[in-house]
C-alpha cells in the first residue's frame, strides 16, 4: 500500500510543529452548547429539526460511543441500527433499510465509495476524527439524492476551514482496547496563517482478532476465543486550507483512507485491500446578489479501490470507483415568508468489479453512470405552525460495457407541517414521495462474491423503486425533562431485494446460493420514542428509548435481515470536571423470519431465529487542566456482561457474533 505509517508519522509531525500548543482554556459553564445540524438546510439546532428528524453525535458523547466501523459508532441510537458483517466494514441500518438505500455524506458531499453495493465493503471515511456525525430523515435528504430514500449519515470533519481561529486549536487523543488488543490515535488541529485557515486531521488504528463468548458459530462448529479474520488495521488523514474574508471563503482539501479489515465468512474467510483518495473545494459568497444571502459551490473527486483476498492472500475481485460532484446551492432572503435553499448537483461514477482470476469476466461489468438533478427546499411560519416542503427531479443513466444502457426520471417530494399547540410541546407530520433508480450491481451483477459466499445475477429490467411515508411525531421540546415520539410508515413500490436460492446441488464457482436481484411491494412500519432528563446541563442526567421497526414484502412474507424491537437506558452525571454513566440495552428476540419459495430450512425460512440480548456499557471520564491546556482521561466497558451479541441485521448473524467483553481506556488532550 501507498499509505505507510512513516508517511503519516512524518505528515503529523510537520503539520503539529507550526502550531502552537498553547490556548486559553474555556471557562466552565452549567449549560452546554446547542448542536447545530450542519447537513440540515436551514441550519437549525439538533432540538428544532422536527421536520427533518435529526439526530447528532459531537463532543464527549460522540468520543464514548467511537467503534471500529461507522455501524458500530451509531448503532444504539434509536432508529439505527448495524448491519454488523465486520468491525471494519458495518454500515447504518435506518429503520430496516440500508445499502443503497442509505446514503453516506463526507461534509455534506457523497462518500465515493462502495460501501452500498454490500456489506462487506467498507465505508470511506473514519469515525475516530469525526468532529460530529449527523443522522438525517426526511425533507432534507432532498437535498441528497435517491441514494437517500431511507435517509442519510453526514460525518462532519471540517477539513475545509470556514472561519479563522484566534489562536491555533486542537485535539489529541489515544486509546487502547482489550477485546482485540486495539490501539488508536486520532488527532485535528487548526489554526490561521493571516486570512488564510490550516486544517490537518488524521488516525491511525491497529486492531486484532477480538474475543467471543462461546462458539462463533450457532451449530457450534465454528471458533471459540477469538473470531479469526476479525482484525482491522487503518490510516487516514486530511489536510485542509482556505481563504476567508468577509465576502466569504474558499477552500480545497485532500484525503486518503487506507483500511486492511477482515471478513469472517460461514465456509470461506478474506481479507479487504483498501485505498480511497479524496479532492474537495468548498466556497461560499455572502450575499451574491440581491434577494439571495449565500451561494455556495462545492466539488468533489474520489479514486476508490479495494482488492479482496480469498484467504487473505489470494487476490480475487477488484472493485474500482472514480467518481466526480458537483453542487451549487442558493440560499434565497425571504420571498412572502418562505425561507429556503434551491440548487443543482451534478454525480458522475465508473465503477468496475473485475474478476482478477478471470480478467474476461467481470463480477460487476464496467459501468459509467451519470446524473443531474435540481432540487429546492422552502421553510416557513403561519401562526404557532411551521410549514415545511421539498422537491428534487433527477436524470440518472447507466452505461454499462456490453449490457444494456438504462436511463431513470426520479420525481422526489416532501411536505410537512410543526403545530406548536402550546409553549414546549408540538405536533408534526411529514408525507414524502421519493424514488430512486436501481444501482448498478443490481442491474448487472454477474458473478461469486466470495465475502457474502453468494453467486450475484442483477437483472437489467429492474423499474425504479417509489417510496411512500408517512411520519407523525409528538414531542416536548423545554425544560429539563424532554421527549420525541415517532410513528413511521414507508410503502415501497418495486422494492429491490437479493432472493436466495440453493444452488449447492449444482453448485456455481464453489458458491452455494444464488441471489438474484428481483422487485416486489414492500411494507415498513414502526415507531420511535427517546425521552432525556437535563441532558443540557450538568448534573445528573438521564436517558431512555425504544424502537422498532418491520418489513414484509407484499404476500412474499417478512423482509430479510430486519431489526428488533429494543429498550436502552442511560443514567450519569457530568459536572465541569467529571462526566460518568451506565448505559443498558435490550433487544428481543428476532422471529419474524424472511422466506423464499426455493431456498428453505426445514421451517420453510432462510434466516434462523435471532436470539436477544442485553448488553450493559459503562463510561467514566476526568477532565484535568493543566496550564491553559485540558487532558481527559476516560476508561470504557463495552459489553460488561459478556453476553453473546449476535444482530438480526446481519447476514453473517449465524457464525459471526458481535464482540465480547470490552474494556477501553485512553486519554485525549485539547488545545
Amino acid at each position: 500500500m501507498s499509505f505507510r505509517r512513516s508517511i503519516l508519522a512524518h505528515a503529523v509531525s510537520c503539520a503539529l510543529a507550526g502550531m502552537s500548543m498553547t490556548s486559553v482554556a474555556q471557562q466552565a459553564d452549567k449549560s452546554l452548547a446547542p448542536v447545530v445540524v450542519t447537513a440540515d438546510p436551514f441550519g437549525s439546532q439538533e432540538q428544532a429539526t422536527i421536520l427533518s428528524p435529526a439526530r447528532v453525535l459531537s463532543g464527549d458523547n460522540l468520543r464514548d460511543k467511537i467503534g471500529g466501523s461507522l455501524g458500530e459508532t451509531l448503532m444504539q441510537e434509536p432508529g439505527i441500527h448495524s448491519s454488523g458483517f465486520s468491525t471494519g466494514s458495518s454500515r447504518p441500518v435506518i429503520r430496516g433499510l440500508e445499502g443503497p438505500r442509505v446514503k453516506i455524506l463526507q461534509n455534506g458531499m457523497s462518500n465515493g465509495d462502495l460501501s452500498a453495493i454490500s456489506n462487506d465493503h467498507a465505508v470511506g471515511a473514519s469515525s475516530l476524527s469525526a468532529q460530529q456525525i449527523e443522522i438525517l430523515r426526511g425533507p432534507a435528504t432532498l437535498l441528497y439524492g435517491s441514494g437517500a430514500i431511507g435517509g442519510a449519515i453526514n460525518i462532519v470533519n471540517g477539513r475545509i476551514p470556514t472561519r479563522l481561529e484566534a489562536r491555533p486549536t486542537g485535539e489529541a487523543e489515544l486509546r487502547a482496547s482489550s477485546v482485540d488488543n486495539a490501539s488508536a490515535f486520532a488527532f485535528t488541529a487548526d489554526r490561521a496563517a493571516g486570512n488564510i485557515g490550516l486544517h490537518v486531521d488524521g488516525n491511525l488504528l491497529r486492531a486484532g482478532d477480538y474475543r467471543i463468548p462461546g462458539n462463533s458459530s450457532v451449530e457450534g462448529d465454528g471458533d471459540t476465543g477469538r473470531l479469526t479474520f476479525s482484525g482491522n488495521r487503518e490510516n487516514n488523514l486530511g489536510v485542509g486550507a482556505s481563504m476567508i474574508q468577509s465576502w466569504g471563503y474558499v477552500g480545497a482539501s485532500v484525503s486518503q483512507i487506507d483500511k486492511l479489515y477482515g471478513i469472517r465468512g460461514r465456509d470461506e474467510s478474506s481479507k479487504i485491500d483498501l485505498l480511497q483518495t479524496r479532492f474537495d473545494v468548498d466556497s461560499l459568497i455572502r450575499s451574491p446578489f440581491e434577494g439571495f444571502d449565500a451561494l455556495r459551490i462545492k466539488l468533489g473527486q474520489s479514486d476508490y479501490h479495494h482488492t479482496e483476498l480469498d484467504g487473505g492472500v489470494d487476490p480475487h475481485v477488484r472493485f474500482t470507483n472514480r467518481s466526480l460532484e458537483s453542487r451549487i446551492e442558493l440560499s434565497h432572503q425571504p420571498v412572502a415568508g418562505w425561507r429556503g435553499r434551491l440548487g443543482m448537483q451534478t454525480d458522475g461514477s465508473t465503477v468496475q468489479a473485475l474478476n482478477l482470476e478471470d480478467p474476461s469476466e467481470s463480477t460487476v461489468p464496467r459501468t459509467r453512470s451519470n446524473s443531474t438533478a435540481a432540487f429546492i427546499v422552502e421553510e416557513t411560519d403561519i401562526g404557532n405552525v411551521r410549514l415545511n416542503a421539498g422537491a428534487r427531479i433527477e436524470q440518472v443513466g447507466r452505461r454499462p460495457i456490453g449490457a444494456t444502457n438504462r436511463n431513470f426520471t426520479l420525481g422526489s417530494a416532501s411536505f410537512g407541517a410543526l403545530w406548536s399547540f402550546t409553549p414546549g410541546y408540538a405536533l408534526g407530520s411529514t408525507l414524502s414521495l421519493a424514488q430512486r433508480a436501481p444501482t448498478t450491481e443490481e442491474l448487472y451483477s454477474g458473478g461469486a462474491h466470495h465475502p457474502t459466499e453468494t453467486f450475484d445475477v442483477g437483472s437489467s429490467s429492474l423499474k425504479k423503486e417509489t417510496s411512500q411515508n408517512i411520519d407523525l411525531s409528538l414531542q416536548k421540546t423545554e425544560d429539563r425533562l424532554r421527549w420525541k415520539g415517532n410513528l413511521f410508515q414507508n410503502k415501497v413500490s418495486n422494492f429491490v431485494y437479493g432472493r436466495l436460492e440453493d444452488i449447492s446441488a449444482n453448485p456455481i464457482d464453489d458458491m452455494s446460493v444464488l441471489r438474484t436481484f428481483s422487485q416486489a411491494d414492500a411494507t415498513i412500519r414502526g415507531y420511535e420514542l427517546d425521552a432525556s432528563y437535563n441532558l443540557y446541563e450538568y448534573g445528573w442526567f438521564g436517558r431512555a428509548f425504544t424502537d422498532d421497526s418491520r418489513g414484509n414484502l407484499n404476500n412474499l412474507g417478512y423482509l430479510p435481515l430486519q431489526p428488533v424491537r429494543r429498550v436502552g437506558a442511560t443514567i450519569g452525571y457530568q459536572d465541569a470536571n467529571w462526566r460518568s454513566s451506565l448505559s443498558i440495552l435490550n433487544a428481543s428476540s428476532q422471529n419474524r423470519l424472511a422466506t423464499s419459495p426455493v431456498y428453505q430450512d426445514e421451517d420453510g425460512s432462510t434466516e434462523k431465529v435471532t436470539r436477544g440480548y442485553t448488553r450493559v456499557d459503562a463510561n467514566i471520564s476526568w477532565r484535568q487542566r493543566i496550564g491553559e491546556n485540558e487532558l481527559t482521561w476516560f476508561a470504557s466497558a463495552r459489553n460488561l456482561l459478556n453476553e453473546e451479541i449476535r444482530l438480526s441485521t446481519s447476514l453473517l448473524k449465524d457464525y459471526v457474533p458481535q464482540p465480547g467483553r470490552n474494556f477501553i481506556v485512553g486519554v485525549r488532550a485539547r488545545f
